[in-house]
């Protein structure tokens, strides 16, 4: 089963993004923010990470950079999930090795379609 790392410091949303992913078929392990995100990271990569941006601690854009600068940390399929929409954000998330870009309110199929644009499923 693939694993799915779901960053973000809102609860409900992580509760909405556990859903679809499981009912996908996808192990779940949550992070409230970066740090947490990269501490589990260290314990083990995931296939795939759902992140937010903006994020009390340390934001999606700086956990980003880190996983992307750890060893094996160009393998997860990062996908960020932000309310952040302007072309700015995007570029620089895409430059700093997200693989794909959601906008905030999201649901299954949107999440469905971004997963398989990846290759995840």
């Amino acid at each position: 089963m693939k694993t799915c790392l779901v960053v973000d410091d809102s609860s409900v949303i992580r509760k909405v993004a556990r859903r679809i992913l499981e009912g996908l078929e996808f192990e779940i392990v949550e992070a409230e923010d970066g740090e947490k995100a990269l501490e589990a990271c260290k314990n083990g990569l995931p296939d795939a990470v759902l992140l937010d941006w903006n994020m009390p601690v340390m934001d999606g854009y700086e956990f980003l950079r880190n996983l992307r600068r750890m060893p094996g940390g160009d393998a997860p399929k990062v996908v960020f999930c932000t309310t952040e929409n302007d072309v700015a954000h995007i570029a620089r998330a895409l430059h700093a090795g997200a693989n794909e870009y959601i906008m905030k309110p999201f649901d299954k199929d949107i999440v469905t379609a971004k997963f398989q644009e990846v290759g995840l499923i």
